[in-house]
């Protein structure tokens, strides 16, 4: 790929945002280097490996590769008998730890997880958890070894802290006792590793010892006393001891080290590759991209692809394909209008596809696999080679054509501007034309009405332009394609406000050929946008349809279904009938043979006879049981009055009526504390209301009872009242519940502290006409419901 074209569709920017999600020196090298190939082979395994760490992403989260360390100076040192110091140890301890994590990141937790492209690379990965461990034990940090790195490295540093003791003890007496006074501080002081004390100039001669350093104004001696010389001498011994020792385990933890050379030099490769891995798979991750699909005929056909470098929140997907019914595409329409932004997102989709990176388009879109991509993008006037606008352009294009070839994606930003128009505009259409000649798929912006016509006039060759809303004033950044672009000069310019006069008066000087062009690109783009809002209703009525017939069809499948098991039990019942009655009939002709080998009596055949009887009328019974109920008096809607008594048959159950019938036939019906919704169809005709059939007769009380009867509720909710306000509700409610003959009712009191439950219950013990009451059970509310019947 031509370095020019990188820079200019913007592929460096891609790579530094690449490199930012990478966490070792070597995954950012690896980013900084990454180019698009073109062998198709290479991209798909590259793709691969990018969606197969994006999968791991979002399946486990995100992994770290901060502990990778560059070691591989190190290995070199071990590999000619160096060496390592406690500070490259411990390097090579932080990428065996990466390498573990990582390690079991990449393992697969279930048996059914299907294998991946990077499962190769997480198998390689060798922890060396022996070395790892005894570096870990050995040294504490850069430079710090720990004290029971070996026996004898312990032994000496006891003997040190014994020995420093000695010498601060013998010093502090001495800084406490007589000689305080000839001292210019009462500290203790190192001076070449030696501890030594401050002491006066003119004091010399009462503190004897060796002077090995003096203050700036020379008023201060820094003498290491007689008393301490031998105690620092054999600190001083006890020092060097140490330091071969340390040496000594570097040594042996080098020889260890240099060992497992290729397994750690392998661990590093292999880790650098996997950061870099997956520092594209969160850069695909975070602009939402997905894997395109790669062809070999250099078919481009990229569905709602958003430039990444654009903000997320605000850029206008696009919709671009290439190389299919045409191989060439020109894009035109006013400025500000999205025909760059397009250009440069096929051409930086080809680059990051083919470098390995994943797209921010939709699932599906396509991508062609190209030799070299050259770009035209962007004004590049040279001040200092005296080159115009135009002049630059014109050697880019001249340098584009000499190096092109069949297998080559071409982007022409405003091809032929910075002339004459007439002149522009027919360079530009011979260009284009040499290009489409020679099948090399190319896209070109433009302004020139030339271009339009060319496109409309050559096969292979397709117009698109960038919708604009004239009435804001402002471009949507959709790409047509398919529709040339008109150039709304006036329209514009009259929404700005300049005069109509001056308007009219630039169409004089317009030819009619350019009005009638015009004329047709305006009639274009109202015909397109009335199909547009047709294949909107279209296709809004199609997911419509969709809807509709996958819940018809997972009604039908619901009704097969209960059909099955319906058939399937009556079978299953009937054969059970039937081999009862065939054991019967054995049993009753084994019988009757008996009986006529045997003298048996009438009375016991008679017995027998009846026995037998007994057993069929059962079966009879049995079988007419399992069919469906039917009701033996039909309800009639009109007919129904609140109160009734009917029969539910799909439950079974016995209730009255709550509330008329709609117009469907569906209704309300009280049984017990149960109250539900049922149809017409489903009752079967008990009896009708009592207050109904006794209105004529009723007076009183009993116009009380029927009135009752026909409001009262099978429920109280005393939830958020007070103990007192509650007692006072519920005593009213149960006098009216008890006087409609309700057998039993629900007390709503909640949870809570258990005061309202407590009270509720104290007052249904001391009333008369409660027969019982007790708890809601699972389903029924629990604790915060009593359920009370009426005796």
């Amino acid at each position: 790929m031509n370095q020019k074209a990188l820079k200019t569709l913007e592929f460096d920017k891609i790579i530094h945002r690449l490199t930012e999600h990478a966490a070792s020196v070597g995954a950012k090298k690896k980013c900084t280097e990454l180019v698009p190939v073109t062998s198709l082979w290479e991209i798909e395994r590259a793709q691969t490996q990018t969606a197969d760490a994006l999968r791991r992403i979002w399946q486990k989260g995100s992994i770290s590769f901060g502990g990778i360390r560059d070691i591989r100076g190190s290995i070199k040192r071990l590999e000619i008998g160096g060496i390592l110091g406690m500070g490259e140890l411990r390097q090579i301890m932080s990428l065996l730890e990466t390498a573990g994590q990582v390690q079991k990141y990449g393992a697969h937790e279930r048996e059914d997880e299907k294998a991946d492209s990077l499962d190769e690379s997480f198998e390689f990965l060798d922890p060396i958890p022996s070395l790892c461990s005894e570096i870990r034990r050995c040294i504490l940090a850069d430079d710090e070894m720990a004290d029971d790195a070996s026996s004898a490295l312990f032994s000496i540093r006891r003997s040190m802290r014994q020995m420093n003791d000695k010498v601060h003890n013998t010093l502090n007496a001495m800084v406490n006792g007589a000689v305080r006074t000839y001292l210019q501080d009462a500290v203790i002081t190192m001076r070449d590793g030696r501890y030594c004390l401050p002491v006066k100039a003119e004091h010399r001669s009462q503190v004897p010892g060796m002077i090995h350093d003096q203050s700036a104004t020379g008023s201060t001696l820094f003498i290491e006393p007689m008393a301490v010389v031998k105690l620092n001498n054999d600190f001083k011994e006890l020092l060097l001891k140490e330091q071969q020792e340390i040496e000594k385990i570097l040594s042996e933890l080098s020889e260890k080290t240099a060992a497992y050379a290729d397994q750690i030099s392998g661990d590093y490769d292999v880790l650098v590759e996997l950061d870099f891995i997956f520092a594209k798979a969160i850069l695909a991750k975070e602009m939402n991209a997905v894997r395109p699909v790669f062809n070999d005929q250099r078919r481009i056909n990229i569905k709602e692809g958003r430039h990444p470098l654009l903000d997320p929140k605000k850029v206008v997907p696009v919709t671009v394909r290439l190389g299919d019914d045409f191989r060439l595409l020109i894009i035109t329409g006013p400025n500000t209008g999205g025909k760059t932004v397009s250009l440069k997102t096929v051409g930086l989709f080809t680059l990051m596809g083919q470098a390995g990176l994943h797209i921010p388009a939709f699932e599906g879109s396509e991508l062609g696999v190209f030799g070299d991509v050259f770009a035209d993008i962007g004004d590049e006037q040279s001040i200092e080679q005296s080159l115009s606008t135009f002049s630059s352009h014109m050697t880019t294009i001249v340098s584009i054509l000499k190096n092109m070839d069949t297998n080559s994606l071409v982007l022409f930003d405003e091809l032929g501007a910075g002339t004459d128009p007439t002149e522009g505009a027919a360079l530009a259409v011979s260009i284009l034309d040499h290009l489409q000649k020679q099948g090399i798929r190319t896209m070109a912006t433009t302004h020139y009405s030339e271009l339009k016509v060319y496109a409309l006039s050559t096969e292979g060759v397709e117009n698109a332009c960038c919708e604009f809303d004239v009435e804001s004033l402002r471009p949507t950044y959709r790409l047509l394609i398919g529709i040339p672009g008109k150039s709304n000069a006036f329209a514009i310019s009259s929404r700005l406000g300049l005069p109509d006069f001056l308007i009219e008066d630039a169409k004089k000087h317009l030819s009619a050929k350019d009005i009638s062009f015009e004329d047709i690109i305006a009639e274009l783009e109202h015909s397109r946008v009335t199909l547009e809002k047709e294949q909107m209703e279209i296709q809004s009525y199609k997911e419509e349809i969709r809807k509709l017939r996958n819940e018809l069809q997972k009604k039908q499948e619901n009704i097969d279904q209960r059909k099955e098991k319906l058939l399937k039990d009556a079978n299953d019942k009937a054969a059970a009938i039937l081999q009862e009655a065939k054991d019967y009939a054995d049993e009753t002709i084994k019988n009757f043979h008996k009986f006529g080998k045997a003298n048996i009596s009438i009375k016991d055949m008679e017995q027998q006879r009846s026995r037998l009887r007994e057993k069929i009328d059962a079966a009879q019974s049995k079988s007419q049981s399992t069919t469906t109920a039917k009701p033996k008096k039909k309800v009639k809607a009109d007919k129904l009055h609140i109160g009734d008594k009917v029969r539910v048959l799909s439950l079974n159950l016995e209730g009255t009526v709550s509330t008329l019938p709609n117009a469907k036939g569906d209704l309300f019906v009280q049984m017990g504390i149960l109250r539900s919704q049922v149809n017409v169809r489903d009752l079967e005709f008990i009896g009708e209301a009592e207050n109904l059939a006794a209105s004529k007769s009723m007076s009183g009380s009993g116009k009380i009872r029927m009135s009752k009867s026909a409001l009262i509720s099978t429920e109280i909710n005393l939830i958020g009242m007070t103990v007192d306000e509650a007692m006072g509700h519920l005593d009213k409610y149960l006098d009216d519940a008890y006087l409609a003959h309700v057998p039993s009712v629900r007390i709503v009191h909640g949870k809570g502290t258990g005061a309202l439950r407590t009270a509720v219950q104290q007052h249904l013990k001391r009333c008369k006409y409660i027969k019982s009451y007790r708890l809601g059970t699972f389903g029924e509310g629990d604790a915060g419901v009593t359920i009370a019947e009426f005796k």
